[in-house]
């Protein structure tokens, strides 16, 4: 396993890391967001998602569990699982979509869904560090690692 980190003094650096990750995409990738609340995670979800085109309001998932994108034409899903009690509660949502390779998957709160999610190619784990976030990645599949690999 792979790690990288990052300090991000401000929700700018953090949507600049988020764009950067977004240029370095190619094919589809899971992604796992870990943080407290309000460590950034839909900041990071909704700048990467932008970075790839997505011009429609990028919505936090929050209440609905799920929202898809097209995203440089290809599927995209933001999960937030942050209401989930149990990893059943999942499926009615349809999940198995989330197994196209093509696809982005970003999962905040993933630990809710353990064994109802795809596994993941990379995950962010994004910290408080003092005024600012803190972001390490741990690469989890040589998907992930060709990800990294790119990071401008």
């Amino acid at each position: 396993m792979t790690e990288s980190s990052w300090n991000l003094p401000d929700e700018a650096t953090t949507a600049a890391l988020a764009t950067r990750l977004a240029g370095a995409l190619d094919d589809g990738l899971v992604v796992y967001l870990h943080g407290d609340l309000g460590a950034g995670k839909t900041s990071f979800a909704r700048a990467l998602l932008g970075a790839l085109g997505v011009g429609e309001r990028i919505k936090s998932p929050t209440y609905s569990l799920v929202e898809s994108y097209r995203a440089n034409g290809r599927p995209a899903w933001h999960l937030d699982l942050y209401r989930i009690a149990d990893p059943g509660e999942l499926e009615w949502l349809g999940l198995d979509a989330l197994s196209d390779p093509s696809a982005l998957v970003l999962v905040e709160w993933p630990e809710r869904g353990a064994g109802a999610l795809p596994a993941p190619d990379l995950v962010v784990h994004l910290s408080y560090a003092g005024t600012g976030r803190h972001a390490r990645m741990e690469v989890r599949t040589p998907r992930g690692a060709a990800v990294t690999s790119r990071l401008a």
